[in-house]
C-alpha cells in the first residue's frame, strides 16, 4: 500500500509529527504502526481509494536501467573478491539501500531491523538514554535541546552543541539514525561524547551515564498574576494537560499567559493542533505540502479555554518542529508576540516505510508551512522581540512585559 496516496494528507498529518526524544532524531515522522488507533483509518482510506477514481497506484515500480550496475557489481565481487566469506548478500543489500538514502536529504535515512525495533519503542513514552534531542544541521550532528533534569542537561549539554564523536567514532561516518541509537543504551551504562559547545572552538570530552528518561509535558505556576506555562514536548496528553492548566490558571485569576516553548523539540501534530487551539478561536494551525505541491490545512479545533487571555511565547534555537508549528500559528494571527531567539527550523515530515526484513526507510515526504504560508525548514521563526536573556531572567522579562501591555490596554491581543 502506498501510504501517501491511501490516506488524505490532512488525516495522515493528524497522526504523528515527532522529534524523537532521547536522543531523538529531531525528525518529523508518520507511521501507522506507531499509533495503532489509526490502523482502521488507513485501511478504510485504502478501500475507498481502491474503488474510487483515485485508486492506489501500483507500487511495483520498474527499476531504472541505471540500477543494472548493482547486478554488475555483485557479479564482479563474486568473480573476483578474495574472501568470499565476506560476500554476505544481506549486508551488501543493506549497504546499497543505506547508500541510496544517504544520497538524499539529511533527514531521509535507513534503519536496520534492530534499529527500527528500538526506534518504535521510543514512541512508548519512556526510554533509556541521555535525554537529549539531536538532529542534523549544516550536515553536523547537532543537539536540538536537552530534556529538563536529564543526564544530558546535568552533564552540561546545551542546545546548539555539535557532537563530533560517539565513543570514539566520528559522527561524520554515521547517519542520523545510527548516531541516535549509538548514543542510546541501557540505564547505568556510560557513553563518551566529543562535543563542541555553541560559540566555542575547542572540543571537550563528556562522559554521560544513561538513565530512564521520563518527561512531564506541561507545568504551570502563577507569577504576578500571569500564568507561566512550560511545555517540554508535545505528547498525546499535552492538549488535555494544557486545558487543565489553563482552567486552573483562570480559576486563580490569571490575567495572561507566558507560554514557554524553549528547548522543546516537538512531538505529535495532533498535540500541536490541540495546544494552538486552546489559544485560537478559529483559523488553521499549519499548511502541509506533499511531493506534488498539493497543499492541505490542519484546522483549529473549537472549544479553547484560553482564547481570551493575552499572551506571549518564549522561543529559542531549541524550539523545533511542533513547537514551531504552534509559535508560527500564534505569530501569524497576531495572537502572541514571540520573545527570545531564532528557532531551530525543522519544517519537513518523514514517512516511515517498513521493509520486508523488518528494516525501514525514513522518507522525507512533506513540508509544512505556517498559516500564511511561511516556510520554516532551514529558516526557523524570527522572534518579534529578540532577547539574549536566559532561563529565569527571560521569564521575568516576559511576565513584566505582558503585565505592562495589559495595564496599558494596548490592542495587542484581540482575538479573531
Amino acid at each position: 500500500m502506498h501510504l501517501k496516496r491511501a490516506i488524505p494528507v490532512y488525516i495522515t498529518l493528524a497522526i504523528l509529527i515527532l522529534a524523537l526524544p532521547v536522543l531523538g532524531s529531531g525528525c518529523t515522522f508518520i507511521d501507522q504502526k506507531v499509533v495503532p488507533e489509526v490502523a482502521s483509518i488507513i485501511e478504510n482510506a485504502a478501500k475507498l481509494n481502491a474503488t474510487g477514481p483515485q485508486s492506489v497506484p501500483n507500487v511495483n515500480v520498474k527499476l531504472p536501467a541505471d540500477f543494472e550496475v548493482l547486478s554488475e557489481a555483485w557479479q564482479a565481487l563474486n568473480d573476483n573478491y578474495v574472501d568470499k566469506s565476506k560476500l554476505d548478500p544481506k549486508k551488501l543489500s543493506e549497504g546499497a539501500v543505506r547508500g541510496m538514502m544517504q544520497s538524499l536529504d539529511q533527514f531521509s535515512s535507513y534503519a536496520d531491523p534492530e534499529t527500527h525495533k528500538l526506534e518504535v519503542s521510543n514512541f512508548e513514552g519512556k526510554f533509556e538514554g541521555i535525554g537529549a534531542v539531536i538532529s542534523m544541521k549544516d550536515n553536523l550532528l547537532t543537539v536540538v535541546s536537552p530534556i529538563a533534569d536529564s543526564p544530558a542537561e546535568k552533564a552540561g549539554i546545551k542546545a546548539g552543541d555539535k557532537i563530533l564523536e560517539i565513543d570514539g567514532q566520528r559522527t561524520s561516518t554515521l547517519s542520523l539514525i545510527e548516531a541516535t541509537f549509538k548514543i542510546r543504551g541501557p540505564a547505568g551504562t556510560t557513553v563518551k561524547l566529543l562535543i563542541v559547545h555553541e560559540g566555542e572552538n575547542e572540543p571537550v570530552e563528556i562522559y554521560i551515564v544513561r538513565a530512564e528518561i521520563t518527561d512531564k509535558s506541561v507545568s504551570m505556576e502563577m507569577r504576578d498574576g500571569i500564568a507561566y506555562i512550560k511545555i517540554t514536548q508535545f505528547l498525546q496528553s499535552t492538549g488535555n494537560d494544557l486545558q487543565t492548566a489553563l482552567t486552573q490558571a483562570i480559576d486563580q485569576g490569571a490575567k495572561g499567559v507566558v507560554l514557554d516553548l524553549r528547548n522543546n523539540p516537538g512531538g505529535l501534530l495532533t498535540a500541536s493542533a490541540d495546544v494552538a487551539s486552546q489559544f485560537l478561536a478559529m483559523g488553521i494551525v499549519a499548511k502541509v505540502v506533499d511531493d506534488t505541491g498539493n497543499e492541505t490545512v490542519v484546522p483549529v479545533k473549537s472549544g479553547g479555554v484560553g482564547t481570551h487571555l493575552p499572551m506571549v511565547v518564549l522561543i529559542n534555537n531549541g524550539s523545533a518542529s511542533a513547537s514551531e508549528i504552534v509559535a508560527g500559528a500564534l505569530q501569524d494571527y497576531g495572537r502572541a508576540k514571540l520573545i527570545g531567539s531564532q528557532t531551530f527550523g525543522k519544517g519537513s515530515v518523514q514517512v516511515i516505510h517498513d521493509l520486508s526484513d523488518g528494516s525501514a526507510l525514513h522518507i522525507t515526504a512533506y513540508k509544512w508551512l505556517t498559516p500564511v504560508g511561511r516556510p520554516i525548514d532551514g529558516v526557523g521563526l524570527t522572534p518579534d522581540i529578540t532577547s539574549d536573556l536566559k532561563d529565569e531572567a527571560l521569564v521575568d522579562f516576559a511576565v513584566q512585559y505582558l503585565n505592562d501591555l495589559i495595564k496599558s490596554e494596548l490592542p495587542e491581543f484581540a482575538v479573531g
